[in-house]
């Protein structure tokens, strides 16, 4: 069984900066929503998931803001041609098969290590669809992240990889588990978290895999050799146990709902008329005859329960 968790703010603003002036006849800004949709159909089709969610932001935890009043406050409004998508993109989501899910300020990434955290206890893998440092660490026996970077693929013919642990730890030079060890050293300047001057990725990974953790590190600073280094991290230690904590997954949150109700369902003919809307061409010939494959496939036999959802 298989759980596909697709983080949706990232996909959202991928496919709006990579897609540029696209519209309707109407005037109304679609390159958001076309991005976003054709992503999200290849994973299905790459995938062929039991159960799939995209997963939204809906505020910041208290507790990293108690820590940091600063957390994400640089981040820049999100452009308005955006906004004007992102309600069609939530109701086009259920439309398209898969469920919606957030909760109240939570972001994506806790919500989908919960979710993560608990298929893994019930024997379901779970495929992240995410660029986030923070659920990269998640890579497990139980969880792979989908990625399409050409940094990632395995040759440039392949549309897509899945990365395991030990694809994580070639990028990282740390096993996952360690990546929050890493982030606590660099900070994060997309997030707003400072970290220590002038250490970077190497650096922090060197210190993990020779220390093992934060508070090994913080412990032990006299073992660092690098007087200049040493230096910096005695200055920053209190900085550094806060970042630790504002990385911290908070992957025991309640579900808005349960894995199995997260089956893939599409509605067709809803899916259609509203990429009618957008004038997508060749999205729209695809789904149609996707549409005309599921009304011509022959109904499922009672005890054929693993039928594949999206025979390509």
């Amino acid at each position: 069984m298989r759980l596909l968790l697709i983080d949706g703010h990232y996909y959202a603003y991928r496919s709006f900066h990579a897609i540029r002036d696209l519209s309707n006849s109407r005037g109304e800004p679609t390159n958001a929503i076309f991005g976003f949709a054709k992503s999200v159909r290849l994973m299905l089709k790459h995938l062929a998931p039991d159960f799939a969610a995209v997963v939204w932001d809906d505020g910041v935890p208290k507790r990293r803001t108690a820590l940091q009043p600063q957390y994400k406050q640089n981040r820049a409004a999100m452009p308005e041609p955006m906004r004007a998508q992102m309600d069609f993109l939530y109701s086009l989501v259920p439309k398209m098969g898969l469920h919606g899910l957030s909760l109240p300020d939570t972001e994506a990434d806790d919500l989908i290590g919960s979710y993560a955290r608990t298929a893994a206890e019930r024997g379901i893998e779970s495929i992240l669809a995410t660029n986030d440092k923070d659920l990269l660490a998640l890579a497990n026996r139980h969880v792979r992240i989908y990625s399409t970077a050409k940094a990632d693929l395995a040759s440039p013919d392949e549309p897509f990889a899945l990365l395991d642990s030990a694809a994580v730890e070639k990028k990282w030079g740390v096993a996952p588990a360690r990546i929050h060890e890493v982030l606590a050293l660099t900070g994060d300047s997309v997030d707003n978290i400072p970290g220590v001057p002038g250490v970077g990725p190497k650096t922090a990974a060197a210190l993990v895999l020779e220390h093992g953790t934060i508070e090994a590190l913080l412990a032990h600073p006299e073992a660092v050799k690098n007087e200049k280094l040493r230096a910096k991290i005695v200055a920053a230690a209190d900085q550094i146990r806060q970042n630790r904590e504002m990385v911290r997954l908070d992957d025991d949150l309640p579900l808005p709902k349960p894995i199995e109700a997260l089956r893939v369902e599409p509605d067709y003919p809803a899916l259609i008329a509203e990429l009618e809307k957008c004038e997508f061409r060749g999205l729209l010939a695809d789904y149609r005859a996707e549409a005309q494959r599921s009304s011509d496939r022959p109904a499922k036999r009672p005890g054929n329960e693993q039928t594949e959802l999206f025979p390509f």
